[in-house]
């Protein structure tokens, strides 16, 4: 059954075994292995059962509110500077596990985790607790649209910290979560925090209450 930590399994698995693909036949895969993985994930989304678009009006490139069921169904929303963030944490990582690897094997283990996260985010029992324990009450996944997009968001966010300066990356990580938190009472931080160990006075702040 795809649900749970199976449909990232297979998303890191796949990511392993194009890794050392990409190892045999050189650089001129990566961006086919980077198009594949999140091919992947994209499939498992749709046999999961979720939307390719949104499913309940045309496509539209932003959608702000974050309560509306709009909300992880278009091109983009607010939750995208999150994996812009993400992009900046993988990066991080693959530094520190990968230790000196070019951009090309980097970037494939940056896409594989997120795509893993992708995957995991949009598993029924992931959903469920979203819509019991944080602030997205009426979240029922993201669309796969939106999904790809959160995919080329953190991307976006790997390659702004790609050899830049730690203090450079810190200082845009930190502003996107404080304008996230002013904004729409969340941020990459508090979402972890609220899907791990849900702090009821955090979630009365973000509902109004």
């Amino acid at each position: 059954m795809l649900d749970g930590f199976v449909p990232p399994l297979i998303v890191l698995t796949t990511g392993l075994a194009l890794a050392g693909l990409r190892r045999a036949a050189g650089a001129r895969l990566d961006i086919a292995i980077v198009v594949a993985i999140a091919a992947v994930a994209m499939v498992l989304e749709f046999e999961m059962g979720r939307t390719p678009t949104y499913k309940n009006g045309p496509v539209r490139l932003w959608s702000g509110d974050i309560h509306s069921d709009e909300n992880s169904q278009q091109v983009f929303d607010p939750y995208s500077f999150t994996h812009i963030v993400h992009g900046a944490a993988f990066y991080g990582l693959s530094r520190a596990v990968l230790r000196g690897a070019g951009f090309g094997p980097s970037v494939i283990f940056a896409t594989t985790l997120e795509a893993a996260w992708e995957v995991y985010e949009n598993t029924n029992t992931v959903v469920d607790r979203y819509r019991r324990e944080t602030i997205s009450l009426g979240y029922y996944g993201d669309s796969m649209l939106n999904s790809f997009f959160d995919v080329a968001s953190c991307l976006f966010g790997f390659a702004l910290a790609w050899r830049r300066r730690a203090w450079v990356t810190l200082a845009w990580v930190v502003a996107i979560e404080v304008v996230l938190a002013l904004w729409i009472r969340d941020n990459l931080t508090l979402n972890i925090l609220m899907l791990i160990h849900p702090i009821q006075a955090i979630k009365a702040w973000q509902t109004g209450a």
